[in-house]
């Protein structure tokens, strides 16, 4: 896997008179594990949306590979190409699957549509990334009002890393589960990026989790970027004073990892 390399360029983007991001500069390497973390309103999400380019600044830019990842996404090639190599896992499953169909229905589309299998193709590769997840096979059969918030959960990433993508973003992915299942989510993204060298951008209020599971931080406050670095150093020696307000709200300690 050679990976996807994004930058961020002086990113501003506004909603109405609120400034979500005000001239953030970022960039993302092949097999990065970054972390984007701070408190709501902070432009963490927002930023997590210009990287998937489901939206896209008002004055700076996004490239991806060294081109303008606007115009990458203006054809349909692009588009189908950029969404197989970078996919979205959200906190809320509740617009990944039809509640009309299976949830292995749901996870066969983005096989077949971005990966080019055919039916039987995307069968065999939803049910390999299962098992890769430790999915039962038979859950793959149930509605998702027949699975519990976690056996989702575990469902929204197979339909994401059914395409085998170069780059996850995980927006709060974990945020709305039990510790113990918490763990074994973070568990199960942290190996398919070892497994298969794909980078990770996880975007989390928490940062036990976070510091589980990234190798870079980024500390976002009021839509400029507070404090970057390796996740260790910046979480044991916080530079900023929002970042120190941060960590020390959290009580980070080895004790509170995941």
């Amino acid at each position: 896997m050679s990976g996807v390399h994004l930058a961020v360029e002086g990113a501003v983007k506004r909603y109405g008179r609120a400034t979500a991001l005000a001239g953030v500069d970022l960039i993302v390497h092949p097999g990065d594990r970054l972390g984007l973390v701070g408190e709501s309103g902070s432009g963490k999400s927002t930023l997590g949306r210009l990287l998937l380019g489901l939206e896209h600044p008002e004055e700076g830019s996004v490239l991806v590979d060294g081109r303008e990842l606007r115009s990458v996404l203006s054809t349909r090639s692009g588009r189908l190409g950029y969404r197989r190599r970078v996919q979205l896992v959200a906190q809320d499953t509740s617009s990944t699957f039809d509640p009309r169909h299976s949830v292995g229905d749901s996870i066969m589309v983005p096989a077949r549509l971005l990966g080019g299998h055919d039916t039987a193709g995307a069968r065999a590769a939803m049910e390999q990334v299962a098992t890769e997840l430790e999915i039962p096979l038979a859950l793959l059969d149930r509605r998702p009002d027949q699975l519990s918030g976690g056996q989702r959960q575990r469902m929204a990433i197979a339909r994401a890393l059914v395409v085998r993508p170069e780059l996850v973003v995980a927006d709060e992915v974990v945020s709305a589960l039990d510790v113990s299942v918490q763990g074994t989510v973070l568990n199960l993204l942290k190996r398919y990026c070892r497994e298969h060298g794909a980078g990770l951008v996880f975007i989390s209020h928490g940062l036990p989790a976070t510091a589980f599971i990234t190798e870079r931080l980024v500390v976002l406050y009021h839509g400029v970027v507070a404090e970057t670095g390796p996740t260790d150093q910046v979480l044991e020696h916080p530079q900023d004073p929002y970042t120190r307000s941060l960590v020390a709200a959290y009580a980070f300690s080895d004790a509170d990892a995941v």
